[in-house]
Order: structure tokens, then C-alpha cells, then sequence
């Protein structure tokens, strides 16, 4: 990008539930759960906190050798992803509202940033991948505005890979995360989240006016590539990727910045 994007003045937006979670911080930095997010009916869904924490697995590096140019992974958690594609040398963010992710993230070599993907970041539109890993197609519980935001994120014609749930599944609730060791006592109000199988992001995709790159199998999970259908405006930048990331270098950490290391 030939000019860092600038963030908005002002303080972030109150944080979410999930952010303000003790058990979700606990459970990065300790590496394990269990953890799960409990929906209001009292179904529980597992979070695979171990494998979020460990080194990327044969599946992560498969779908980080699709990506294209420089990448920005949407709730990043704990950087898992980030960190290979920084040791790769690739131009890439990570973003969280967990100041335990990004710590955990800042870590492991990779650069990330405590925001919500619905506030202002560097670089809008200049994107050439969007990443929606483990679940976070769910994030906001509103999977039409969420994709709208990723294609404002994303270059024209920009990538964005998700995972899809391994069911069938369209649903938007609201859920609480639950550490079950603590009598499946919940942490923090309830916080809208979605679920969406391969054929329900796909279809709200192609009505959003998403083009379908691919969709595939691994191991037993499941990833949509889309094609963002926005065009390039006259007065559009170039890409320069290495100013996404000197954007992000300050001297002090805050909630509206990037966390570097102690």
C-alpha cells in the first residue's frame, strides 16, 4: 500500500462479552480448555481452544498456501496463523478483541491488532485476503453484514477464505462462553453469534454478489473460497502491503493498538 491507513479518532467501541470473558483469556493462556459457547436453550459447542493454541497442523498450511498477498486473519485468537504466515515472510494482521489473542499473537512473531472487524482498521479495500478461520463466519451473529464487511476490507476482486461448519447448518443465536469446569457457570452477557454449514454461506454469498472460488475437504473440516465482486474505483492505490504493517508499529500499547512484546 503506498500510504498506511490511518485509524479513526476515538476510542474503540464498548468491548464484547467475549472479550471481557476471563475463562476465554485463561484458557490462551494456558493453552487448553475446556471451553465451550453455551446457546440459551443450554446447547453447548466446543472450542477446540488446544488446537487454536498449538503450531499450525497440516489442514492450517493447506488453506494458508491458497492465500494471495497480504492477509488479514479476523479473529485471530491466539496467532497460530499469523505466526506461519510472518515466518514465511508473508504481509499479514491479525485481529482480535481478546487482548490475551493479541498478546499471545505479538508472542509468537506475528503482528495483530485488538479491534472488531466492524471498526475502522488499516488498510480497508486494499486487502488480497481475508481469513475466517475456526468458526469466526459466526462473528456478529449476522452473516449478510459480515460478509459485507470483509468485501469492504478486501481489494477488488480480493480472496476470502472461511470455514464452514462440518453440519448442515444456518442458524444465528446467542450464546455466553462457559468453562465447564467452573459448574457450567457462564462468563459475561450473551453475545450473537452464527453457525453456517458450506451451502448456507454459499448462498448467502451469491446473494450478496460473492463469486465462488472453491470449496473443499479436510481432514474433517470444511473451507469456502470467495471472490469479492467489487470493483476497482479510478482513484484506488496501488498495493504497497508493507505500509500495513509499519501502520501498525507505536510506542505504547492500548486497547486501540497493537501489543508488543514485554
Amino acid at each position: 500500500m503506498k500510504a498506511a491507513a490511518r485509524l479513526a479518532p476515538g476510542r474503540p467501541s464498548p468491548a464484547p462479552a467475549w472479550e471481557t470473558s476471563d475463562p476465554y483469556a485463561a484458557a490462551l493462556r494456558s493453552g487448553h480448555g475446556p471451553l465451550f459457547l453455551r446457546r440459551t436453550d443450554g446447547w453447548l459447542l466446543p472450542l477446540d481452544v488446544e488446537r487454536w493454541c498449538a503450531r499450525a497442523d497440516a489442514v492450517d498450511l493447506d488453506v494458508l498456501d491458497r492465500c494471495e498477498g497480504a492477509v488479514l486473519d479476523v479473529g485471530c485468537g491466539p496467532g497460530r496463523l499469523v505466526a506461519e504466515l510472518a515466518a514465511r515472510g508473508r504481509t499479514v494482521l491479525g485481529i482480535d478483541v481478546s487482548e490475551a489473542a493479541v498478546s499471545r499473537t505479538v508472542g509468537l512473531g506475528g503482528q495483530s491488532l485488538r479491534r472488531s472487524v466492524f471498526e475502522p482498521l488499516p488498510g480497508e479495500g486494499r486487502w488480497d485476503t481475508v481469513l475466517l478461520m475456526d468458526g469466526n463466519v459466526g462473528i456478529g451473529g449476522d452473516p449478510r453484514a459480515l460478509l459485507g464487511r470483509v468485501a469492504a476490507l478486501l481489494a477488488p476482486g480480493g480472496l476470502l477464505i472461511a470455514e464452514t461448519a462440518p453440519a448442515d447448518v444456518d442458524e444465528r443465536c446467542h450464546v455466553q462462553l462457559v468453562d465447564v469446569t467452573d459448574g457450567h457457570a457462564a462468563s459475561g452477557s450473551p453475545f450473537p453469534w452464527a453457525r453456517l454449514g458450506t451451502r448456507a454461506l454459499l448462498r448467502r454469498a451469491s446473494a450478496a454478489g460473492w463469486r465462488t472460488a472453491g470449496q473443499w475437504t479436510s481432514g474433517e473440516r470444511r473451507f469456502v473460497a470467495l471472490r469479492s465482486s467489487r470493483r476497482a474505483s479510478s482513484s484506488a492505490e496501488p498495493p504497497n502491503s508493507a505500509a500495513v504493517i509499519s501502520s501498525q508499529r507505536v510506542r505504547k500499547p492500548s486497547a486501540d493498538s497493537p501489543v508488543t512484546p514485554a
